[in-house]
């Protein structure tokens, strides 16, 4: 397994604050599904960044890029359209507590 990052660009600024009732749908949808992935390990973390841009980052083990690409296209927030997804290989390579 190897780790993956992927970030969700929200589609304009202050998205967060300004989100219409169908965007908090999906995004509680996106909600559910990070907690799944956090039950069955995939998940190592995932949270938004804040201020007027609120792009969102989720951190995650997968086999290979296609896999990868996968996981990310199943988030309710890139699958709706709504937010646009970037996946890259990435490394946690200094974790508090991990030496």
């Amino acid at each position: 397994m190897s780790e993956w990052i992927y970030f969700i660009h929200s589609p304009r600024e202050h998205f967060a604050e300004t989100m219409t009732a169908e965007e908090q749908r999906v995004w509680g949808e996106h909600a559910a599904l990070l907690e799944r992935r956090l039950a069955d390990g995939s998940l190592i973390l995932a949270g938004p960044t804040l201020g007027a841009v609120n792009t969102g980052i989720c951190v995650f083990t997968a086999a290979d890029e296609e896999a990868a690409r996968r996981y990310m296209a199943e988030d309710p927030t890139i699958s709706s359209g709504i937010a646009r997804g970037e996946l890259r290989p990435f490394v946690a390579a200094f974790v508090r507590g991990a030496r």
